[in-house]
């Protein structure tokens, strides 16, 4: 007999009793039998997790034969700085062949795709736009639809999937932290996000994909969901996942989310921050998964909001009030790359805070592309929305 282990647990916000969510990747019944007599490539990293154990270990132990391993951005193991380049290799504990898509290639090639009947991916998302996860799903459905090879998507809930917040991506801004016009906050899990790709003609391909969705249970999108296994190195927390979003677009910014301190994306600040206005500090060391990080030895200061009750809404405050607090001149205070444009989705953002508009007058700029998105999303919805 097989034990189910649930490694996710669901409070519904209207509900006080606690019921379990099942992630796709734990229904194995539903799948192991498309699976059993095929080479198969997985696109996993650290949370594909079925209870204790990893995806791979698990399938490995079903007898399923894995041939390939498909590596996101921090690597398979989920423990390699942001942005670090991925080394391709091998598994030590399985011997399976490991291929980065994202090192010089982030797409698969024909050549990683030979021999194998099938590509399973299981990863947990967090449902924000640059978070890169989505854009290797992209570009696998695409290989997949190229190359006739058949995608099996083990879906897995939201943490951030109870609201749709944030500017809508402008296409001629479209990166790898942003390649589809959606909003930051986009409201949907990796199965319905792949539905969307399809339906709306996203992907840069002509050929038909043969996809299947092993979905989850017991998830809606009124659920708050807890991860016990972080879905990347710096996201530690449920209070870090859910200030992600609002956080994140100071990596555009000559300010620190806290990368090489205990608590990432849940403080942020700078050695150029008045004091006066934010009095607490951190001082960023070397850490794994945060080797360099910005300021490193350096007092910052800033916020700490470790125990700040988190908007359901894309929060514009934090970076606001940064600006308004530098002690520099206010034109270093966007790094010169302009970083922060593709993960704003657009240059419109960067003029609005530069030329002091209020936060109100921003939200609003949103509304007209966030509404039709809205209507949109609802379109490939899979699970009972908020």
């Amino acid at each position: 007999m097989r034990l189910s282990f649930f490694i996710l647990t669901v409070l519904f916000f209207q509900n006080t009793s606690a019921q379990s969510i099942v992630a796709g990747a734990e229904r194995l019944d539903e799948y192991l039998g498309l699976l059993r007599n095929k080479k198969v490539a997985v696109a996993c990293n650290a949370s594909s997790r079925v209870g204790n154990s990893h995806l791979i270990d698990t399938l490995v132990a079903e007898g399923i034969q894995i041939h390939k391993i498909f590596a996101p951005e921090h690597g398979f193991r989920g423990d390699a700085d942001a942005g670090a380049h991925i080394q391709s290799g091998i598994d030590d504990k399985t011997g399976i062949a490991i291929k980065s898509l994202y090192g010089e290639n982030k797409k698969p090639s024909l050549s990683d795709y030979q021999g194998i009947d099938i590509v399973v991916f299981d990863i947990q998302d967090v449902g924000v736009r640059f978070y890169t996860y989505i854009s290797t799903l992209q570009y696998i459905m695409e290989a997949c639809a190229e190359y006739k090879v058949p995608l099996l998507i083990l879906d897995r809930p939201n943490p951030n999937g109870h609201y749709v917040d944030g500017p809508v991506l402008e296409i001629k801004n479209k990166s790898f932290v942003g390649m589809q016009p959606i909003p930051i906050v986009y409201g949907m899990t990796i199965g319905e996000y792949a539905q969307m790709l399809i339906g709306e003609k996203w992907l840069n391909t002509k050929s038909t994909l043969d996809l299947k969705i092993i979905s989850c249970q017991n998830y809606t999108h009124s659920s708050k969901v807890v991860l016990t296994t972080p879905p990347s190195p710096n996201l530690k927390s449920s209070q870090a996942i859910a200030l992600y979003p609002s956080l994140c677009l100071m990596e555009g910014t000559d300010i620190s989310v806290g990368r090489g301190t205990e608590s990432p994306f849940e403080i942020f600040g700078s050695p150029y921050i008045d004091k006066s206005k934010m009095k607490d500090t951190f001082t960023p060391q070397s850490k794994k998964g945060a080797t360099n990080p910005p300021f490193l030895g350096q007092k910052c200061f800033g916020m700490n909001l470790h125990k700040v009750h988190p908007k359901s809404q894309f929060d514009l405050s934090y970076i606001l009030s940064s600006y308004r607090a530098w002690t520099k001149d206010k034109s270093s205070f966007f790094l010169k790359n302009l970083f922060f444009d593709k993960l704003a989705g657009n240059t419109t953002l960067r003029w609005q805070i530069i030329k002091g508009k209020s936060e109100s007058e921003i939200r609003a700029s949103w509304e007209p592309a966030l509404g039709q998105f809205k209507l949109l999303r609802k379109k490939y919805l899979l699970y009972k929305d908020f």
